[in-house]
């Protein structure tokens, strides 16, 4: 049993190691020294597919249009930045090369807590090749705010990730990748994120389409509801997104709402915060039409909202 677990890690380390790349950036200031945050300077990459294109985190290759990408077998390459992505802190990265061995990607939705999880990447960008960590899918239910972003739901795990190998797979023992590694949180022990691949996959579509990502807004700024925001404004619900602002020919403008309004729920989605909202909205298309159930004044109502193209 054992011999057959042991060869389970080796053989997911070999399948997925052939796709990890190290990526160097060739200008850029290091991070801060404490707190979650992403760390900059040298990197890590997997191969997304045969043409060259490499994904990675967004802090990697910021600040640089050209890269340095080595291959695992000590090949080194010019990369060239096609976008980044500043909301999920995701990179595509475009080489010339031939024979590249793109990654195997596992659908993230399907993981569970407790699964045994591999981080490969280049700490502190060591020669030698990749190093590898192991641990186990501590939590699926983490929320994060990254460089000014809204919110991004993270893979935490216990596999340290060093700086270095930011961008670097997270892959289960069957060498799949299921995530990006992204942060770690240098005074706490065993506390490493990284970007769900069903997320990631869906970003770096975006910016081989479009070199960014187009995504839906509302234009409205708001706060959750609790019990002092529901008492201080003598409100009904005591959940919610209570808005504080209505952006001048907005979507939100134009389909009636106003500031004091609470939206309750999204196309009969509840929504108990400013989270829920933002995830509803992730999934929703520019243009689409919504139903948003609002209380005005002690009472609720529904309001039909087309959704508009977030401004960048």
């Amino acid at each position: 049993m054992i011999a057959d677990l042991q060869d389970a890690y080796t053989s997911a380390v070999e399948r997925a190691g052939q796709s990890a790349v190290k990526i160097s950036r060739t200008t850029g200031p290091p991070g801060p020294p404490f707190g979650p945050f992403p760390r900059h300077g040298a990197g890590s990459g997997v191969v997304l597919d045969d043409e060259g294109h490499l994904l990675t985190s967004g802090h990697v290759v910021e600040g640089s249009g050209k890269v340095i990408v080595t291959l695992g077998d000590g090949q080194v390459l010019s990369g060239t930045v096609l976008g980044a992505d500043e909301e999920t802190d995701i990179a595509v990265v475009k080489v010339e090369a031939k024979g590249l061995r793109p990654a195997t990607f596992a659908d993230s939705d399907a993981l569970k807590v407790g699964q045994p999880v591999l981080a490969i990447g280049n700490p502190l960008g060591l020669a030698g090749g990749p190093t590898v960590t192991a641990g186990v899918v501590s939590s699926l239910r983490r929320t994060l705010q990254v460089r000014g972003n809204d919110g991004l739901p993270m893979i935490q795990t216990d596999a340290a990730v060093n700086p270095g190998s930011s961008g670097g797979p997270l892959v289960d023992l069957e060498g799949r990748v299921v995530g990006i590694n992204n942060m770690t949180i240098p005074y706490a022990e065993g506390m490493s994120f990284a970007i769900p691949t069903n997320r990631a996959l869906a970003v770096a579509k975006d910016i081989l389409l479009h070199g960014h990502v187009p995504r839906s807004w509302l234009g409205i700024v708001g706060y959750d509801v609790d019990r002092r925001i529901a008492y201080h404004y003598g409100l009904a619900s005591s959940r919610g997104v209570f808005l504080v602002e209505v952006t001048p020919k907005g979507p939100a403008e134009a389909a009636g709402l106003q500031v004091g309004d609470v939206l309750v729920a999204l196309d009969e989605r509840p929504l108990d915060g400013v989270g829920d909202l933002l995830e509803a909205l992730r999934e929703r298309k520019i243009g689409e039409t919504t139903e948003l159930e609002v209380e005005r004044g002690g009472r609720r109502t529904r309001i039909p909202t087309r959704l508009g193209s977030r401004p960048f």
